[in-house]
């Protein structure tokens, strides 16, 4: 994530005295889940991996009406050209692993071409491209969104930002001018991690989820009765005053300690059925941040500019 969090900054921001963070962070996010998960690293397999991706997300949450021009069948076309793509490349990988030519097996693919069940069989290249198909959703948007969240608030926020560059910036003089992130370094980062929360409890990666009631129960009046669909929201629990005094206010300290109560803080849900990429998300914002404030000093272009499509950031790289 190091490596080519520095890459990515190399190619994509240094050259720019303004970027537009919402396109970069997805072309950051999605390529490095292809490096991690597929070892994808050509330009053109990521973009014929990429375009049709964009296509089926856009599309996963809109009305399921499949003609033509409508995003739900724009959605199942990109879909198809997704799992054809990765067919492909599962094909090309189990080949190599069969002749004997790849010998490292350090991502999720070839991880997975290896796996067998308790009869001794191995996965189906269906069943493999199902897997990698949620692992890339699962790590593309929100991670995109919250990636671009914590970049809004240093950008708006010049004391927040400053404090962050002063714990990032300790971790760096521990280390060479070359050497990369680790584990330790992370743990480090308490400041600059509860920048981030802050960050996903004002503007969540996700909106909610569905569940279903196993009990009929009735809240603020309501009776909710057994077996409706029920959608939690995360922007509601985490505006309650309850819990978090003066809501509207960036407030990195609610999270010193033992920070909120259990299921009062869920970006990332709660109890049995958290998310599973939690530490993957933290990862890689953590791995972002320390590298863009090491680099550049970041201020909003667009004063009151909303995070939807567009977010201008000025960079003024340290020492100009």
């Amino acid at each position: 994530m190091d490596a080519m969090a520095r890459e990515h900054l190399d190619r994509e921001w240094t050259p720019n005295a303004l970027v537009n963070v919402v396109p970069l962070s997805k072309k950051y996010t999605f390529d490095l889940a292809c490096r991690l998960f597929l070892n994808v690293v050509d330009v053109g397999d990521i973009k014929r991996l990429s375009d049709p991706f964009t296509l089926a997300t856009q599309g996963m949450f809109c009305v399921p009406i499949d003609l033509p021009g409508m995003a739900y069948n724009r959605a199942i076309r990109g879909g198809k050209m997704v799992r054809k793509e990765l067919i492909r490349i599962i094909h090309e990988r189990r080949k190599e692993l069969l002749e004997k030519k790849e010998t490292r097996h350090h991502d999720f693919l070839s991880k997975m071409l290896l796996v067998t069940d308790e009869n001794g069989q191995f996965c189906s290249e269906m069943e493999i491209s199902n897997n990698i198909i949620g692992l890339l959703v699962a790590s593309f948007d929100t991670t995109r969104s919250a990636v671009t969240s914590v970049v809004n608030y240093l950008a708006q926020l010049p004391h927040i930002y400053e404090e962050v560059l002063k714990e990032q910036m300790e971790i760096a003089k521990s280390k060479g001018p070359d050497e990369l992130l680790t584990w330790e370094d992370i743990e480090k980062m308490k400041y600059s991690w509860n920048v981030a929360r802050e960050s996903f409890r004002l503007t969540p990666p996700a909106q909610g989820a569905f569940r279903e009631t196993t009990t009929e129960f009735t809240y603020a009046g309501f009776t909710v009765p057994k077996g409706w669909k029920t959608f939690w929201t995360v922007h509601s629990s985490h505006k309650n005053p309850e819990y978090f005094p003066e809501p509207e206010k960036f407030d990195p300290s609610r999270f010193d300690g033992n920070g909120p109560p259990p299921y009062t803080f869920v970006p990332f849900g709660g109890g049995p059925r958290m998310c599973p990429g939690k530490e993957y998300a933290k990862l890689e914002v953590l791995v972002f941040m320390h590298n863009v404030v090491r680099r550049f000093k970041v201020e909003k272009a667009i004063p009151n500019q909303k995070v939807d499509d567009r977010l201008t950031v000025r960079l003024q790289p340290h020492g100009k």
